[in-house]
């Protein structure tokens, strides 16, 4: 008699980034080839409650993936998945109806692929005994136990072309130009240094308006009419806390920022909020690789029994860290980096300065 083949599973969850598409594409290839099939779920882990949302991926639903943007699984950031805030087992408690179904669907494995809040859902469903593999994501690069996740690079190019493109506008108008990040410094920072960017204010270093507005008055004076500042999400004045535009919802700190400007420099400010922007579209060359070797490491992590782990980049090699420490704490940026060294020599101004 045949043995039964062997199913493993896959879903997106959390934002979308730039790369979904390619991780799932490696995870069908990569298991096609050990003879396994593969279970995509819909819309992320509550796709395993109530009536079950999923399909079989085969070879040829995964072509021409590489490249395209968003999920074909479709995601979600909102669901039953909270925090956990029992130890007692209910039937009616989400993990324990997914822990379920998981083994309903007879899965060797299932590789969530997401952020923080992903693979904290993932380590409470290992701790109730499923066998879940993470693959790490999110274009903040925030994500603990990986040099880098997926998706970043993408946010990046996107940040920085938006930067390169306002710096003519900024120039023509001799215009203050403000523009978004997110959440940590990863992407302005980065963005910052790649555009040429004269203030960079990111969560890590609380600033004071008027050190940003020296820094303006200082171009003036130097013959450089125009001012190009990045600006996390996340960033906060000195003594000040995070904006949001609403509850659990970061923004309103760019606007504030160019209210401010406006109203000690006299100069016409302009604010630029890239948003959604760096979250859509084709992945990047280098974001399409890292995909692809996360998604072919998670199907050998399955076939070597590995659970309980997410797949991660360390230097120049893929390797697999427990679950708890990529959920531990958020990846931030260190204030005295080589990076943050790099733009203050440069002249870059981060609003801490004396």
């Amino acid at each position: 008699m045949a043995s039964k083949k062997q199913r493993i599973g896959v879903l997106t969850s959390g934002g979308d980034a730039p790369g979904l598409n390619a991780v799932i594409r490696a995870v069908v290839k990569s298991a096609s080839s050990l003879g396994w099939e593969v279970i995509g779920i819909h819309d992320g882990f509550e796709g395993l409650l109530g009536t079950k949302s999923y399909r079989v991926l085969t070879n040829a639903d995964v072509q021409g993936l590489l490249p395209r943007g968003g999920t074909i699984l479709r995601t979600t950031n909102k669901g039953h998945f909270g925090p956990r805030r029992s130890d007692e087992l209910s039937e009616t408690d989400p993990y324990v109806r997914a822990v379920k179904a998981i083994e309903e669907m007879g899965l060797r494995a299932l590789i969530t692929i997401g952020g923080e809040g992903t693979q904290r859902i993932a380590l409470e469903l290992h701790k109730l005994g499923a066998p879940v593999i993470g693959v790490p994501k999110t274009i903040d690069n925030d994500l603990a136990g990986t040099d880098r996740t997926f998706g970043f690079d993408t946010a990046l190019q996107v940040a920085t072309d938006a930067i390169d493109r306002l710096h003519t506008t900024a120039a023509s108008h001799n215009r203050v130009m403000v523009v978004m990040g997110r959440h940590t410094g990863w992407i302005a920072l980065h963005a910052g240094l790649a555009g040429g960017a004269d203030v960079i204010l990111i969560p890590e270093i609380p600033f004071t308006i008027e050190r940003v507005t020296d820094k303006v008055h200082a171009r003036d004076a130097q013959g450089s009419a125009f001012s190009i500042i990045v600006v996390a999400e996340g960033a906060r004045p000195r003594g000040g806390s995070e904006m949001y535009i609403a509850e659990g919802r970061l923004g309103g700190i760019g606007h504030w920022v160019g209210e401010q400007l406006e109203r000690l420099t006299g100069k016409d400010v302009r604010v630029v909020v890239l948003g959604h922007l760096q979250r859509g579209g084709s992945p990047s060359p280098y974001d399409r690789l890292l995909s692809t070797r996360y998604g072919a490491a998670a199907v050998q992590a399955a076939a070597r029994g590995i659970y309980g782990e997410m797949v991660a980049l360390r230097g120049q090699d893929i390797v697999t860290v427990p679950l708890a420490e990529a959920c531990g704490y958020l990846n931030r940026v260190r204030p005295h980096s080589d990076l943050v060294l790099c733009a203050r020599s440069l002249g870059i101004v981060f609003g801490d300065e004396l």
